[in-house]
């Protein structure tokens, strides 16, 4: 009867390394995706980054452009056209 119970032991025992065992494996797969996630969301960052820095750079060329070609008018001249064309 001892006999019975062991090998019942045993084969519980085997199931029980079987289902950790594959429970590893499937931990692992889980790790290496979010592993390539992670890296394909940094290339992204990267691309982002320099397109976002690229329109900053714009952005900052059209703010002086306007500047430069502002900053001659005056506003009380400006002015004085918008009431004298009325």
């Amino acid at each position: 009867m001892l006999i019975y119970i062991l090998i019942t032991l045993c084969l519980a025992l085997t199931g029980v390394a079987g289902f950790q065992l594959t429970y590893m494996f499937y931990l692992d797969k889980l790790d290496k995706e979010r592993k390539k996630r992670i890296h394909d969301l940094e290339l992204k960052c990267k691309n982002l980054s320099a397109r976002l820095s690229d329109a900053e750079e714009r952005l900052e060329q059209q703010s002086r452009m306007l500047d430069a070609l502002y900053n001659d008018m005056d506003d009380a001249e400006h002015w004085a056209d918008v009431i004298d064309d009325r």
